[in-house]
This record gives C-alpha cells, sequence and structure tokens, in this order.
C-alpha cells in the first residue's frame, strides 16, 4: 500500500510540473542579438555593438546590451526626497 501511495504521488509531481523555460539572457556576453520572425529569440554571444551589429546587417534583428552581464555594475537609485511634516501639538 505504502509503495502504491507513492508511485501515485511521483506520478502526481511529474505531471503538475511544467516545462522548464530556458535563460533569454547568457550572462557571460555584454551584448545580445535580438532576432525578429516566426519565432523571436535571443543569441546573446557579442562582445560589443559593432560586432552584433556586424551580425545583424540585413536580417530583421537589432543589438540590445544584456541587462543579466556577470560584470555588470549595480547603479544606485536616485535619492528620493522626503516630505518633512510638523508636528501638531
Amino acid at each position: 500500500m505504502r509503495r502504491l501511495a507513492l508511485t501515485a504521488l511521483a506520478l502526481g509531481m511529474l505531471l503538475a510540473g511544467g516545462a522548464a523555460r530556458a535563460q533569454t539572457y547568457s550572462p557571460d556576453y555584454p551584448v545580445c542579438l535580438h532576432v525578429y520572425g516566426r519565432a523571436s529569440y535571443y543569441e546573446c554571444r557579442y562582445t560589443s555593438l559593432a560586432q552584433c551589429n556586424a551580425s545583424a546587417s540585413g536580417r530583421a534583428a537589432q543589438c540590445e546590451v544584456n541587462p543579466y552581464v556577470a560584470s555588470a555594475s549595480v547603479n544606485e537609485a536616485p535619492a528620493r526626497y522626503r516630505r518633512h511634516h510638523r508636528q501638531i501639538y
């Protein structure tokens, strides 16, 4: 009986899991080529915009800066101004 329950549980977990999606951007390269067509996709294999533009020439594609590049620096958010309220006694 225990085997039947574990088998049912394992089968339920397999059927409940959805398809895994591949990562869109590769963190290894700073520039990605976004190719448009029946199936739009990204090619993150370029080290410069000039290299990517040469590959995109004549194609329905555009070059984009990779937002997930491993050497990307984190920019701090601009300082927000705080409102100061007077206390009323």
